[in-house]
């Protein structure tokens, strides 16, 4: 969730009557009369490129994008490649389940606040599960007795009673995100059981920075690959996240005539 966590544009112009006359010695009735037709707001029109809808301030979100990646390259990154190094690999696997069952909290509520108990109470089971017989949530006992986890979050609640999800916006620090989302992070972000469980303390500046540091490490062979086969990372990253929004809003079942991610 801090880290959320590329995708070209082309642009045509259109030939002017001048260029094609140098090209063509004796251009057809047809071609002269097209170019006799077309007229400077036309040619204007043609050089304007085509707004994205669903990302119209993709010129202001490309600058967001470059500090984001510009400091995930000299910060982030070689932090969780420390911390990878650094710390064995079954004090990783802790870390990523404690706070795992943490967010498992969070995604019970949401659950309930869509009119999904059923749901609801298996991630109840989960969060019960993990936290009496995976001693905190050191070790994820749920999964083994196949209670998987379906995470949720605020945003996919306000998007289960339709409301659309707006522009694609980056945000600094944050990635990627919509007009939706943007409003609901701050809901996710206090309502959260690891930022409840030290709030007002000395500890919520460590807790936030293992869990930034967690998940970077975690995304670290993601990253690899989206750097070798994205020919445009921010056009790659945008469709990709607004695909898997729209997919989690409706539980991996998407409408085919809702366009809505």
């Amino acid at each position: 969730m801090i880290l959320r966590t590329g995708i070209l544009w082309l642009a045509a112009c259109l030939p002017t009557a001048g260029v094609w006359a140098d090209e063509v010695s004796a251009p057809t009735e047809a071609a002269s009369m097209a170019a006799a037709a077309s007229s400077p707001e036309d040619e204007a029109d043609a050089d304007v490129p085509t707004v994205n809808p669903r990302d119209p301030y993709e010129s202001l979100n490309r600058k967001v994008f470059e500090f984001n990646d510009q400091l995930d390259a000299h910060v982030l990154k070689p932090a969780a490649e420390t911390y990878q190094k650094v710390v064995p690999g079954m004090v990783r696997t802790g870390v990523s389940n404690v706070l795992g069952n943490l967010g498992d909290v969070w995604s019970a509520v949401n659950q309930l606040l869509q009119g999904k108990p059923g749901q609801a109470g298996a991630m109840t089971m989960r969060v019960i599960t993990n936290t009496f017989f995976g001693i905190g949530g050191l070790f994820d006992q749920a999964t083994e007795l196949g209670l998987e986890r379906h995470s949720e979050d605020f945003g996919q609640t306000l998007g289960r009673w339709g409301v659309p999800p707006g522009p694609y916006i980056v945000l600094p620090l944050l990635g990627a995100s919509t007009a939706r989302d943007t409003v609901a992070t701050p809901v996710d972000l206090y309502a959260s059981m690891d930022t409840q469980l030290v709030s007002g303390t000395s500890a919520t500046l460590g807790v936030s920075a293992v869990k930034v540091v967690n998940t970077r490490a975690n995304l670290l062979g993601a990253s690899q690959l989206l750097d070798e086969v994205a020919l445009d990372r921010y056009s790659f990253f945008r469709d990709a996240y607004l695909a898997r929004r729209r997919n989690q809003v409706y539980d991996g079942n998407p409408p085919d005539d809702d366009e809505n991610p």
